[in-house]
């Protein structure tokens, strides 16, 4: 069997290109699409970070749901914003799920029915300025190129738009980490980002105003068997440098008897998950002046209603 951990990106200089496999992270974004349900945690991050919108105090009339599929929030979104429109935005590549797709999951799965409430389109699809409102929940530590995606989400967001995203940190599966390097074996993930890289990745993509905190969320499991089938529902290892074809079973059976010595008082297993918040704004354009400067008339009305705003 394939490595069974997530997967995220490295800190320092070259952490805008993630040494990822592309052909692995189309597939694992595939099969979990496919799923009847989002991963539990992305459903509970989803919660947690509407318990932030108080702090937006724009009602926005569109919200773009970046990575929707994935993302659980179709439900937390339209609690929040119930006359909004929502535009779910998937990842290109990877292709969006036709109609008898959607209605092949259980009649129970609640994506089965939100997945026709919302305008469905590709990330290069993306009106540009068509959104009041960003939200990207537990998706960017998928991004191959991270600053590439924020990049695209400055595009997408209207003047004054407000951007809130979640994605894991570095503190995720510190443990497991640990027990493969006991065990001899290539990391289980690629490392996740800081989150005061990611608060200067948004400033280099025109982002005002970026604030970053994290919390730690710890999951537990009865065996060995629960833990590693909740972390393949959650993703699978896309870095590079994993380890090349299909793992036996008797390789599983050495995973899961390392965890199991790893069980706490209670018998039970654990693993802890950082989670990173973010949340800025796209501020008016600031053109670089020169002896000719070019400036879309987009743009130019743009900064004549902020300087309208700041007359008042």
């Amino acid at each position: 069997m394939p490595d069974t951990a997530l997967d995220g990106q490295p800190a320092g200089p070259s952490r805008s290109q993630r040494p990822l496999d592309a052909v692995a992270l189309r597939h694992v974004l595939g099969r979990l699409r496919r799923a009847a349900e989002a991963p539990w945690l992305h459903g509970e991050v989803a919660r947690r970070m509407a318990e932030r919108l108080p702090i937006v105090r724009l009602q926005p009339d569109s919200v773009i749901d970046w990575w929707s599929a994935l993302g659980a929030s179709g439900e937390v979104l339209a609690s929040a914003y119930p006359r909004a429109r929502v535009v779910a935005v998937e990842a290109d590549g990877v292709g969006l799920l036709t109609s008898e797709q959607r209605m092949a999951r259980p009649w129970w799965s609640p994506r089965r029915w939100m997945a026709g409430a919302a305008d469905v389109r590709i990330e290069s699809a993306v009106v540009p300025g068509a959104g009041q409102l960003l939200w990207a929940n537990m998706m960017l530590h998928a991004a191959v190129d991270p600053q590439a995606v924020m990049v695209q989400w400055h595009r997408a967001l209207a003047v004054d738009g407000f951007l809130m995203f979640s994605t894991l940190g570095p503190g995720t599966l510190e443990s497991l980490a640990a027990l493969y390097r006991v065990q001899g074996w290539p990391r289980p993930f690629a490392p996740f980002v800081d989150m005061h890289d990611l608060g200067d990745m948004l400033v280099q993509a025109g982002f005002a105003d970026p604030v970053m905190d994290q919390e730690q969320v710890t999951l537990t499991w009865a065996n060995a068997d629960a833990l590693l089938a909740e972390l393949r529902g959650m993703g699978g290892n896309m870095a590079g440098g994993r380890f090349g074809g299909l793992r036996t079973p008797r390789w599983r059976e050495r995973l899961a008897e390392a965890l199991t010595k790893d069980a706490g008082a209670d018998g039970r297993l654990k693993l802890t998950f950082e989670i990173v918040y973010g949340h800025a704004f796209r501020p008016p354009p600031r053109p670089r002046l020169a002896e000719q400067t070019s400036v879309p008339l987009a743009d130019m009305r743009a900064m004549v209603r902020a300087g309208r705003r700041q007359s008042n």
